[in-house]
């Protein structure tokens, strides 16, 4: 059985990953806290699953790095900084890194990539996300991840084309922009869309998250599969082989 370490055990997400395990034929190797020493569950781990924060992933890197143990990591909020230390250690371990471990997500992202990649700049691009009232970063990792696939599709890139909640006179919207809007109350787990608007016909891509297990069941299906893989960085698609 393949023995799975969680940094941020103790979370929602931890806690829903530590459910799934058993369900997917693997054990736990072990959880870890801000308090405790990151080296001993990634040693004790075949893989590890990282839901915790942006401030404690480069001590789960190095961690991780040290034991030669694969991470997928989920936690979102990340900087360019993170990035870039993320990329440093994928050259001696293998890291899957995504703002969203839904298998849904994953193959919606492949149809927001598809549809831009076909319509044309006429086409303006929404993404409008939901979450419950707890949630501390805006836009979700899973919007900027939605945005990604679209300015792929266009050929470009998401800092390139991303425009952010318009407030106050904003003027007309820019041809081939990228907006990002956020809501967040009550206790919803996560809702997506996606809107293609042109001149007389709209296009609406939506995921909607019902229940947490779905995101734990798909970073559990994601570090069964990075436990085989060699030193790189990859991605949820490659889970799904799209």
């Amino acid at each position: 059985m393949t023995a799975i370490g969680i940094y941020g055990s103790a979370g929602r997400m931890g806690r829903a990953i530590a459910d799934a395990l058993v369900e997917a034929g693997a054990r736990l190797a072990g959880g870890s806290e801000a308090k405790d020493d990151p080296a001993i569950v990634a040693r004790a781990a075949d893989v590890l699953v990282d839901f915790s924060t942006p401030s404690a992933l480069e001590a789960h890197l190095d961690a991780a790095v040290a034991a030669d143990t694969p991470i997928v990591i989920g936690t979102t909020g990340l900087s360019p900084a993170h990035h870039a230390a993320i990329d440093a250690a994928a050259t001696r371990v293998a890291i899957l890194q995504t703002g969203n471990t839904s298998l849904g997500v994953t193959l919606l992202a492949m149809l927001v990539q598809e549809a831009a990649a076909r319509l044309g700049p006429d086409w303006d691009i929404e993404i409008v996300e939901m979450h419950h009232r707890h949630k501390v970063d805006a836009p979700s990792g899973t919007a900027l991840l939605l945005g990604e696939a679209a300015a792929a599709g266009r050929g470009s890139t998401l800092s390139e084309l991303r425009v952010d909640s318009r407030v106050g006179l904003t003027g007309a919207r820019s041809e081939g922009t990228i907006g990002l809007a956020a809501l967040r109350g009550g206790s919803v787990v996560g809702d997506h869309s996606v809107i293609l608007a042109a001149e007389g016909e709209r296009i609406e891509l939506s995921h909607l998250a019902q229940d947490r297990s779905i995101f734990a069941r798909g970073a559990v299906k994601a570090a069964l599969w990075l436990a085989r893989q060699p030193a790189g960085r990859y991605r949820m698609g490659d889970v799904l082989g799209l």
